[in-house]
């Protein structure tokens, strides 16, 4: 058996927009809004995990039965010795019943804003699957950025995997604008293994991101209370409430925080006016039909080469192939 490989941890991201900066530009918009990334301090990305055991939110645990039940298939079509170069990697968790299905897999790319979770998560890989060269790319992956220096593929392919339907937290033309970025970056051949969460019956979308525990609330809310703990802000929680919908003309749930009275709120200095019902934007999460995705990969550069379903058709992997 070959001795573990070495593991690389290369360190691109640049200073990150402050939380302070983005909060304050976002509330001082006519249609206020925080990006979602801020979502994720520690309390929130706890938050989220607890989301993703939900009954009701069906993503994750729906997108991992595919990945296990089909990795063979999948495997089959990424070919041997591919390099996997993983778009927000975070923990690295779905990744694995690939990693394990795939025939001599050359190198595991995952790339993630968030450094210590970066780091372990590489070490754990490199521990459970000591044939791998792991290269750990620190970077914003929706932003512009190279890839570090690989090793030779061996003449396998070189596949983007991008899990969780977080393609659908783009709207269309930043999702076809981040495609065609990661068909510059994965060079000639390349694949994508994205997944992606289908049009559905309303009921079931709006259960999965207003469920009767209150944690996706709780998960938005904590935007405000960040505020408080890290602003100075004060943000009294029993003026705001919570709100999710799936609007099915533009084809998205949308999260918003909203104002349940008149109020004046200061966040790190700066006082902001809002009105009875005034909302902040969250998040935004697109849901695709089969033939809306192919046209928006194709639009992308792409061609779709497979695609895997649940039975009851909730969500979706697609393989595409640059063009």
């Amino acid at each position: 058996m070959r001795a573990q490989k070495q593991i690389a941890f290369v360190d691109m991201a640049a200073k990150q927009e402050s939380f302070r900066d983005a909060a304050i530009a976002g509330l001082s918009q006519r249609r206020k809004s925080i990006p979602s990334r801020f979502l994720y301090d520690e309390r929130g990305s706890a938050l989220f995990e607890r989301i993703c055991e939900l009954p009701e939110y069906y993503v994750t645990r729906t997108e991992l039965a595919i990945l296990g039940e089909r990795a063979g298939e999948i495997a089959s079509r990424l070919g041997p010795r591919c390099q996997l170069v993983e778009f927000g990697s975070g923990a690295s968790v779905k990744v694995r019943s690939l990693l394990a299905a795939l025939s001599e897999p050359q190198a595991y790319v995952p790339i993630d804003i968030s450094r210590e979770q970066l780091r372990d998560a590489a070490h754990d890989m490199a521990r459970d699957f000591p044939d791998l060269d792991v290269v750990a790319v620190c970077a914003d992956y929706s932003a512009p950025f190279t890839l570090p220096p690989l090793p030779p593929t061996g003449g396998g392919r070189r596949v983007g995997f991008f899990p969780g339907s977080t393609i659908g937290n783009f709207t269309p033309p930043e999702a076809t604008s981040f495609l065609m970025g990661c068909r510059h970056l994965l060079g000639p051949g390349g694949g994508m293994l994205i997944g992606v969460d289908l049009k559905k019956d309303p009921a079931i979308l709006n259960a999965a991101y207003d469920d009767s525990a209150g944690v996706t609330a709780a998960f938005i809310l904590n935007l405000l209370e960040r505020m408080n703990r890290e602003l100075d802000a004060d943000c009294d929680m029993n003026r705001f409430g919570f709100e999710a919908f799936y609007n099915p003309e533009m084809g998205r749930v949308e999260l918003y925080i909203r104002s349940l009275v008149d109020q004046i709120v200061t966040v790190a200095g700066v006082r902001f006016g809002f009105t009875a019902g005034e909302r902040i934007h969250a998040e935004y999460s697109y849901k695709f039909d089969l033939a809306e995705f192919r046209r928006l990969a194709e639009h992308a550069g792409y061609r779709s080469a497979a695609c895997w379903t649940d039975a009851a058709r909730l969500f979706s992997v697609h393989y595409l192939l640059a063009e």
